[in-house]
């Protein structure tokens, strides 16, 4: 199988839970007879322009993005998951954290006549955001979004912005760097919400027996997340060489819900996102469940129940 060498193209984010910077820090692509090359993005919605171009066999990519790019005729399908809840939103002195307000609504209101940030406009922050804040019926808080997810932190100190919705390494990078801190915790928005799915073309699709490899690496990934996290966030932060390992396990500690399949619930929460996309005029229609899912495949590799409930083994 190593011998094959079959090449697969693959476009990522700097998101560090994803099994990206597993899969580019181990052999197990190599073990599998894929020789991946790989390209760094700034957001999702730049994944599937790239998509569109025909220049990525595969991409890690928030689900809205993908909703997005179906609604306007590109034949994309996710093809497994990953991760979960992953939003969290931080925000400097002087703001409530969640558990500190009544509801949902009193803690929004705090932002009236402010700005939060987001990674860009169709990421999965900037839609959970927007719709927070649409169902609470708040109307003069600003979403402004940023290129870069990078971005954040410092918009955040220099008052650009007074809170900001990311992945959970925001929420480690304002603890260690900043004065700012975690003040609505990933499982504090709607249960489920895919933080991030393996994603390609369907025209991909006829290169089965690539795509079941790539997906049986992607899920001892997520296993060595689950089951080994100091092994795992070791292997990450040498990967990357921006953070330590320690970082990475407090990222993994925030948001601890990995696996790669694509149960009922994945799927449902996906399609209150397709329903809101099209609510606030992200979508011309609402997308088919059938449009953006084939299960096949990740179906016949992960059997059993989902783990995305076990969490991770700290010891």
């Amino acid at each position: 199988m190593a011998g094959d060498d079959t090449p697969v193209r693959i476009g990522h984010l700097s998101t560090l839970y994803h099994t990206a910077f597993l899969l580019r820090g181990t052999s197990l692509l190599e073990d599998a007879g894929l020789r991946a090359t790989w390209r760094l993005f700034a957001s999702g919605p730049d994944i599937i322009s790239a998509m569109q171009e025909g220049t990525l066999d595969l991409g890690y990519i928030g689900l809205p993005p993908v909703i997005i790019g179906i609604d306007r005729g590109l034949r994309l399908a996710c093809i497994a998951g990953g991760h979960v809840e992953g939003t969290v939103l931080i925000a400097g002195p002087g703001i409530r954290a969640l558990a500190e307000c009544r509801d949902l609504r009193e803690f929004l209101k705090q932002f009236s006549g402010r700005a939060i940030g987001t990674p860009p406009k169709g990421s999965i922050h900037d839609v959970i955001t927007n719709e927070l804040l649409r169902e609470h019926g708040i109307h003069d808080v600003t979403v402004k979004n940023y290129p870069w997810a990078d971005y954040l932190s410092d918009a955040l100190q220099q008052g650009e912005i007074a809170a900001a919705a990311g992945t959970p390494a925001l929420a480690v990078t304002a603890a260690r760097y900043g004065n700012a801190r975690l003040v609505v915790p990933p499982n504090r928005f709607w249960p489920f919400n895919p933080s991030y799915g393996i994603v390609v073309m369907r025209e991909m699709l006829k290169k089965k027996e690539v795509l079941v490899r790539f997906l049986a690496a992607h899920e001892s990934a997520c296993e060595l997340i689950r089951q080994d996290p100091r092994s795992a966030a070791g292997i990450v932060a040498g990967t990357t060489g921006m953070v330590d390992p320690a970082f990475v396990l407090d990222t993994y500690r925030i948001s601890p819900k990995y696996c790669a399949a694509l149960p009922p619930e994945y799927r449902a929460s996906t399609m209150r996102f397709a329903r809101v996309l099209h609510d606030l005029g992200y979508t011309r229609r609402l997308v088919d469940e059938r449009e953006i899912f084939e299960t096949t495949l990740i179906d016949a590799i992960h059997t059993g129940r989902h783990h995305y409930l076990d969490g991770i083994s700290i010891f």
